[in-house]
């Protein structure tokens, strides 16, 4: 069963974001901040965190940064989330590493799509493969 981290220092966002998850065969945990983020990335061992990019003591950016940069955690999938939709946000959530992200308000059909086509490219063999699979993925609507 995959898991997945939902990082959202807004109780009432993150129980939304696990009650669309719930019934998808998902193990979810929640976590209140970018530190407790990295935590949990490194113990619980996620396959996908949905990270939030504006959060207390470590943004959803340096978050996304720090677990590019730590072997362990460098290859789990991340989904930020966000309310910020300039393009210079987009820009940097790409420059630090994001594999995707999805504005707010978040509509569950399109996030189940995200999150499904995340965790299948997960197992392609490399940057390139599990690139191409999840574009492939998403424009199926699989």
């Amino acid at each position: 069963m995959p898991r997945i981290l939902i990082a959202d220092d807004n109780q009432q966002n993150a129980e939304l974001l696990e009650a669309h998850l719930d019934g998808g065969g998902f193990e979810t945990k929640l976590v209140m901040n970018g530190e407790d983020t990295l935590a949990a990335a490194r113990d619980w061992k996620p396959d996908l965190i949905l990270l939030d990019v504006m959060m207390p003591k470590l943004s959803g950016f340096e978050v996304c940064q720090r677990l590019r940069a730590n072997a362990p955690t460098r290859d789990i999938a991340v989904l930020m989330i966000t309310a910020l939709d300039q393009p210079t946000d987009v820009e940097r959530a790409v420059d630090v590493g994001t594999d995707d992200f999805i504005t707010k308000p978040i509509n569950k059909t399109e996030l189940l799509l995200r999150v499904r086509a995340l965790l299948e490219s997960r197992s392609q063999a490399n940057d390139l493969e599990r690139t191409l699979e999840y574009i492939g993925r998403v424009q199926q609507g699989i």
